[in-house]
């Protein structure tokens, strides 16, 4: 059975990270469709961001880098390349200040790139016909434009650890989101912490990372991934298992309010991934190694399990929501499970099994 779904963005790891697939892969909207194609050629592009026409793609590699694309046509056209700031760039958002932010995992670091400068800087370039295009149109390793570093901040996170030895000897960075005070949190694993900071973009295009402060949640959460509802902060806990709900108190600081397991028993290598609220407060979150989809409702202000499904595969790394489904980044599946969602918002078994190698984020455009 083939559901019409909009045409979707993916991004993989490839044989530099241990995975299957070449590069950015597109899924054709529909229900006719013939499977995923490659649309960029780039190492272990693991998160994309959308915004407009444009395609933003982290390679996590230790040399971290992001690229830039144009979507027309169904196809992405290069536009430009930068340092991501760090090693393994796991997380990459478009952010109201103009600056496309990068959050760095091994080494901890969270780098803010001006798009205006990147974007100026690709104009001129072009515009000069000093670089030689691929003959397929699909953008490689031969094609890059390196942003100049006048256009890119980096602040690394402060030192800190956490009790699980082997995930928190030093900060990792994991997730970037926007608050609705106009600031930026960064969801740091390594420490147990998010910090808040304040990007800025100046009129001649130069990013700044301003810290403002950080709030520590409990010793072993492992936060992930965020999401806000109802003015508060939806953490996932990748080490702990659980998700926390955290709301900001007369100081400023985030503190806990809520928090529930979304399993039953040890953690063991049960470790959550995404995590999203819709406009009714049902909270959605994937865990790898159970594989499952769990669903919490937040609506009352409190935060109750509904309850969870298969993921439809191996290893849940990320989802997308569209109507009437979650479509399931399955990365040891090397499939998109689509799952139909039921009344109270806990998914059903697998209508679809869209084939794209060791998928690790979706897309819809």
């Amino acid at each position: 059975m083939s559901v019409d779904l909009p045409t979707l963005l993916v991004g993989s790891y490839t044989a530099t990270g241990g995975g299957n697939a070449t590069g950015v892969s597109l899924v054709d909207g529909g229900a006719a469709r013939a499977g995923a194609r490659t649309v960029a050629v780039l190492d272990d592009p693991s998160f994309l961001a959308v915004s407009g026409d444009r395609v933003y793609a982290v390679s996590e590699t230790n040399e971290g880098g992001v690229s830039a694309f144009r979507l027309q046509n169904g196809a992405l056209e290069h536009l430009w390349d930068a340092s991501a700031g760090g090693d393994a760039p796991c997380h990459v958002r478009v952010d109201p200040s103009g600056a496309l932010v990068v959050t760095n995992y091994v080494s901890g670091t969270v780098t803010a790139i001006s798009l205006a400068a990147a974007e100026s800087f690709s104009a001129s370039v072009l515009a000069s016909d000093g670089v030689v295009l691929p003959a397929d149109g699909v953008h490689g390793r031969t094609d890059r434009l390196a942003v100049p570093a006048s256009a890119i901040a980096v602040a690394t996170l402060p030192a800190g650890t956490g009790p699980v030895q082997d995930r928190q000897d030093a900060p990792h960075a994991h997730q970037s989101v926007a608050t609705p005070d106009g600031t930026v949190l960064v969801a740091d694993l390594g420490g147990d912490a998010l910090h808040e900071f304040r990007v800025t973009v100046s009129a001649d295009g130069v990013p700044t990372i301003e810290p403002l402060r950080v709030h520590h949640v409990a010793a072993g959460v492992g936060p992930r991934h965020l999401a806000w509802y109802a003015g508060d902060l939806f953490v996932a806990g990748e080490l702990d298992g659980a998700v926390h709900r955290l709301r900001r108190d007369e100081s400023g600081s985030l503190v806990t309010i809520a928090s529930t397991p979304t399993f039953e028993g040890a953690v063991g290598e049960s470790l959550l991934s995404h995590i999203e609220v819709d406009d009714a407060g049902l909270v959605t979150v994937a865990v790898r190694g159970r594989d499952r989809i769990v669903v919490l409702d937040a609506a009352d202000g409190g935060l109750a399990l509904i309850g969870s499904a298969s993921c439809g595969g191996a290893w849940p790394r990320h989802f997308a929501r569209v109507p009437g489904y979650v479509l399931v980044a399955n990365e040891r599946s090397d499939a998109i499970a689509v799952l139909p969602v039921g009344t109270d918002g806990v998914p059903g078994e697998a209508v679809e099994q869209i084939a794209v190698g060791t998928p690790a984020c979706i897309v819809t455009l």
